[in-house]
C-alpha cells in the first residue's frame, strides 16, 4: 500500500504544482491586465482548489501508510527533530502544506464574496501566491525527481 500511495502523491504532485502555477499567473496576470472575471478563471480557481485537497489526502494517507506513528514512539519527537530527513517529512512538510491548502481555500471562499472582477482576482492572487511560495520551499527536490 505504501508504495501505491507514494506513488500518486508523488505524481498527483505535478498536477498539483502545474495547477496552482497556472491559477497564481492567471490571476496575476488578469488583476494587473484589469481583465474581467469570467467562467473559464473561475473553473481554473476551483480545479486548483479540487487538485490541491486531493493531494493533500494523498499526503494524509502517505503519512499514516508510513507509519510515522510507531516511528514517533520509538524514537520521541525530540528525536524526530534532531533529524533533519525526518523532521522534513514528519513535521516541516505536512505542516506546511497544510497551511498552504488553508490559504488556498480561504482566497477561494473569499473571492466568491467579491462583487467586482478585481476584487475577485485580487483574493486568488494574494492567497495563491502565498501558496505557492509555501509549495515551492517544501517540495523536496532532491527526491522529487527521482
Amino acid at each position: 500500500m505504501y508504495t501505491t500511495v507514494k506513488f500518486l502523491h508523488s505524481y498527483w504532485a505535478y498536477l498539483t504544482l502545474l495547477v496552482l502555477v497556472l491559477a497564481t499567473l492567471n490571476a496575476l496576470i488578469k488583476l494587473f491586465g484589469n481583465k474581467e472575471f469570467g467562467a473559464k478563471d473561475f473553473r481554473i480557481s476551483l480545479f486548483t482548489l479540487i487538485v490541491t485537497h486531493i493531494q493533500f489526502l494523498i499526503g494524509i494517507i502517505l503519512w499514516f501508510a508510513a507509519d510515522y506513528i510507531s516511528l514517533i514512539g520509538d524514537m520521541g519527537m525530540g528525536g524526530i527533530m534532531k533529524n533533519s530527513a525526518l523532521r522534513s517529512n514528519i513535521v516541516e512538510h505536512p505542516t506546511t502544506m497544510l497551511i498552504a491548502a488553508i490559504l488556498i481555500t480561504i482566497g477561494y471562499s473569499k473571492h466568491k464574496k467579491k462583487l467586482t472582477s478585481k476584487g475577485k482576482f485580487k483574493m486568488l492572487s494574494i492567497f495563491y501566491t502565498i501558496a505557492l511560495i509555501l509549495v515551492l520551499a517544501k517540495i523536496p527536490w532532491d527526491v522529487w525527481f527521482k
